[in-house]
């Protein structure tokens, strides 16, 4: 899958890194239309673009790096780093152009948002948290990043026929995100308790 498109980055000289770098600038050009998308609504459209070739990118820099054997720990420290600079501009941006504000108010719209960003961060830190302590983290939870923003990016289409759209997508995704950080703190829990049997059995 994509391989194609991998072959072209690699041709092109596109390194891992690059491609971390490339998506990063997007979901940032994707946070500043979110910004200015209560002025110039249609900069809606535009920055679930941006978003949406910005995860491309997120998926395109580990085939890469697999495909071509240019996988590093910098590269994935340095990918994930960028990945969570990139969440918070989005979310934040999403904040300042209060455009939750149709769907939740003015108080639940920020409370709401600022829940979904925690949430996006935390998810994140769990699986970093747990892979340091030898416990696999990989397609445990509900919302890990992808899911996250093709949640936002199909709230954000319809939003731009119906504002309302984009907070109650954000309200799903503060459920989601924050749900999956305690499936992930449960089973780091319940693969603990396991190792702390294992022990028990050998003593």
């Amino acid at each position: 899958m994509l391989t194609g498109q991998a072959e072209i980055a690699h041709k092109l000289g596109l390194t891992p890194n690059c491609i971390s770098v490339i998506g990063f600038i997007l979901a940032f050009a994707s946070a500043v239309c979110y910004a200015l998308a209560n002025q110039v609504f249609w900069l809606l459209l535009l920055a679930t673009f941006f978003l949406l070739a910005s995860g491309f990118c997120d998926t395109m820099d580990g085939i890469v790096a697999r495909t071509y054997k240019q996988t590093s720990k910098f590269g994935g420290f340095f990918d994930s780093v960028l990945d969570r600079y990139a969440d918070g501009a989005v979310y934040a941006a999403i904040l300042i152009s209060g455009l939750c504000n149709a769907a939740l108010g003015w108080v639940w719209g920020p409370i709401l948002t600022l829940a979904t960003l925690v949430g996006s961060m935390l998810v994140s830190y769990t699986r970093s948290r747990a892979e340091a302590i030898g416990i696999k983290m990989e397609s445990v939870g509900l919302a890990e990043r992808a899911e996250r923003m093709l949640i936002l990016a199909a709230a954000s289409i319809v939003a731009y026929w119906w504002l309302p759209a984009l907070g109650w997508g954000i309200a799903l995704l503060a459920v989601l995100s924050n749900f999956t950080v305690i499936q992930r703190a449960l089973h780091v829990y319940n693969e603990l308790k396991k190792e702390d049997k294992a022990v028990e059995k050998t003593v």
